[in-house]
């Protein structure tokens, strides 16, 4: 049966039940309820003028019921998914005496905004990062009392989302320090949580979820994997929409219509990340953020990717099992992933299917799924030791992108070199690509080159000779194809540099971003 889609917004609970399912948050704030805060900026998630902070309940280790609050683009998330959520724009940032909140009262006081265009969503991005910071999930003030203040990095990564082009940073970082030691302002943590456990679907016998219909178009919200996979299976044509974060920009930026949506993110049973036999499953409802901390713990040389991946409100929205089912040549996930053999668990009525990601890629946009399957897990192999004693794969990642934030690569590379302990030979070679085929793709004559022989500076050459058999990139806006084959060799050589048995080079000495204080310009 059609149902509305139900979320709380400025201390009431709204139902909708007309607007087409398509209709983003952004426009639905703008032009339907005039709230016009929330600026649009570029409306495919880059500027961050649009950002708004969604909060959802969800379960910690313990089981007990935790409230999960996330800077998102407003402009990209379509309406639908707001079911069951609290939705927060600039406007919520008014005290009850009239007061600024310390975010915004940190920002008059430190010049954080000129033409202010921008200012909403710098102010929200920042609004979030002060209740994750200073308030625990009972709504109370962490420390006894006393501010917690940001760090750079949780700073950087919370604006990496924002840009603006007549402030200038400095002053806007300067009130994301100054904004936790200004006098706290509440926030009812309690009383929201109350509110969402009243939307929840269950809560009220609605054990299957949602699906309404709007102008022949149907959204459908299930709350069960096997809901899932029978709703795959009935409507193969249908839609798998999970973050938004690419299909978003279909209906901003290309107009298409989507036809029939299967929305994943109400599937608890796919918001899991479970360590599995010496494998890391990652469910397909994962974020990318949470995903990147949990593999960061085992691989902390990843650390760099997820920073730079994306921005931190994508990074919210968007899963790791979404960026892999995309599949795009440029997707900076897949590399890695490929480099250490990580395999895909595919699920259907007729049962489950474990692919490695290299074989599930055939062509560009071209996948081995099948009409009535589903991508449901990532499987990623932890760090082990050999019965031969020999360590895990010599795992690193790099990178190239015309900016250190939010900018597509033009060549992403990974390498994981296991070496034999006894003679310093290579072992194991995986050696993966992102923008240099139609799809991530093995390096199969550069690993074939370095096999067998000592980890040295000739093999390290024949290695990256050997590419050139490999790959014949495409010359595009990002980069030429001289240019993506000349930087695939370098950043073989550099990683040869990083681990040579031999006076391996420190991160500062290959790394610009890496430069420790104590050495000069």
């Amino acid at each position: 049966m059609s149902k509305p889609i139900r979320f709380y917004y400025r201390g009431e609970i709204r139902q909708i039940a007309d607007q087409p399912l398509t209709r983003t948050v952004l426009q639905y704030l703008r032009e339907d309820l005039h709230c016009t805060g929330t600026k649009e900026g570029c409306a495919e998630g880059d500027c961050g003028a649009c950002t708004v902070v969604v909060a959802e309940l969800c379960g910690d280790d313990a089981g007990a019921e935790q409230l999960d609050l996330r800077s998102v683009n407003a402009c990209i998330q379509l309406l639908p998914t707001l079911d069951g959520k609290a939705l927060f724009t600039v406007e919520d940032l008014k005290q009850a005496d009239g007061a600024l909140h310390p975010v915004q009262q940190a920002l008059v006081d430190c010049h954080g905004s000129q033409c202010g265009f921008c200012t909403p969503g710098f102010a929200m991005s920042l609004w979030g990062l002060y209740l994750n910071l200073n308030l625990d999930n009972k709504g109370r003030g962490k420390g006894g009392g006393s501010a917690c203040t940001p760090s750079d990095r949780q700073i950087g990564d919370a604006l990496s989302g924002n840009l603006c082009r007549c402030t200038g940073y400095r002053p806007i970082i300067d009130a994301a320090r100054k904004m936790s030691a200004l006098p706290a302002a509440p926030f009812g943590r309690a009383a929201l949580i109350e509110r969402l456990r009243g939307l929840r679907r269950d809560a009220s016998g609605e054990a299957a979820g949602f699906s309404t219909t709007v102008g022949g178009q149907t959204f459908h919200a299930p709350r069960t994997l096997e809901q899932l996979l029978a709703l795959r299976a009935a409507h193969p044509q249908a839609r798998i929409l999970s973050g938004s974060t690419d299909v978003g920009l279909w209906v901003t930026k290309q107009l298409r219509d989507l036809g029939d949506i299967i929305y994943l993110g109400q599937i608890a049973a796919l918001k899991n990340i479970v360590p599995d036999s010496g494998d890391l499953e990652i469910g397909a409802g994962v974020s990318l953020e949470q995903a990147y901390a949990a593999i960061c713990r085992a691989y902390p040389m990843l650390d760099e990717l997820w920073q730079r991946f994306a921005s931190l409100p994508v990074r919210n929205a968007g899963t790791l099992v979404g960026n892999l089912a995309n599949g795009s040549p440029i997707g900076d996930s897949m590399p890695w992933l490929i480099a250490l053999d990580a395999q895909l668990v595919l699920d259907s009525l007729a049962g489950t299917r474990v692919l490695p990601l290299e074989k599930f890629y055939l062509d560009y946009q071209k996948q081995d799924l099948r009409s009535d399957e589903i991508v449901r897990a990532v499987r990623i192999p932890l760090p082990r030791t050999s019965a031969a004693g020999a360590a895990g794969p010599i795992l690193r990642t790099y990178k190239l992108s015309k900016r250190f934030d939010q900018d597509i690569s033009a060549v992403c590379a990974a390498f994981a070199l296991t070496l034999d302990p006894g003679n310093g030979q290579v072992a194991a070679a995986r050696i993966a690509f992102g923008g240099m085929a139609a799809t991530p793709r093995r390096a199969a004559a550069a690993e074939a080159a370095l096999i067998g022989k000592p980890w040295d500076e000739a093999a390290a050459r024949a290695g990256m000779a050997a590419l050139a058999q490999d790959y014949a990139p495409l010359s595009d806006m990002r980069a030429s194809s001289a240019y993506r084959l000349r930087a695939a060799q370098n950043l073989l050589y550099r990683y040869w540099l990083e681990t040579r048995p031999v006076d391996p080079l420190p991160a500062h000495a290959v790394r610009v971003f890496g430069l420790p204080a104590e050495v000069g310009p």
